[in-house]
């Protein structure tokens, strides 16, 4: 009889082991399928601003998004999706003695304020991808906050603005 209680023991700890052997083969695939893209670097997330709790997690660099990523989750799809004309850097500060535990060694946490209503969220990254986050925030592609806007051209327009316009006139304007 305590053989086989000792055989049940052992199976169902080799059972919690693959199970954890398995979720931390998926977290690194995970890790590694962000990453591949470029432009991820680690940083907490924090909202609201100051009174929420820091959860650690990936930051990835799209053209026009900023997407993060929890690190314990285990989907592809990004937990917060923040737009870079929405995003503003309020203020920067080193973290409380608190913060830094959790957050890590050598963190900058930045309070930045999203669209209008969205609220203030804080990142906490390294002083490199701090940089890094500045550089993308303001290096948005000339126009790229005009997608609201569209230009029309009249029926007489010349064959050059035409042209240069095209695919940007509206259904009743004309389209070279």
């Amino acid at each position: 009889m305590g053989g086989a209680l000792a055989l049940d023991a052992a199976w169902l700890f080799a059972a919690f082991l693959l199970i954890v052997v398995l979720f931390a083969v998926t977290l690194a695939a995970r890790r590694f399928w962000l990453e591949r893209g470029g432009g991820t670097v680690e940083c907490g997330l924090r909202r609201p601003a100051g009174t929420g709790t820091w959860r650690l997690g990936v930051a990835s660099y799209q053209p026009d998004d900023l997407f993060w990523y929890g690190a314990l989750g285990v989907l592809l799809r990004p937990e917060e999706i923040f737009p870079r004309r929405t995003l503003t850097v309020v203020s920067r500060r080193p973290p409380g003695d608190d913060e830094a535990a959790t957050l890590g060694p050598n963190r900058i946490v930045i309070e930045t304020r999203t669209a209008p209503g969205g609220g203030d969220v804080e990142l906490a990254m390294t002083e490199q991808a701090l940089t890094g986050f500045l550089a993308w925030l303001e290096a948005a592609p000339p126009g790229s906050h005009l997608d609201g806007i569209g230009l029309t051209f009249p029926a007489g327009a010349p064959q050059d603005v035409a042209v240069a316009g095209a695919g940007l006139a509206g259904e009743d304007e004309q389209q070279v």
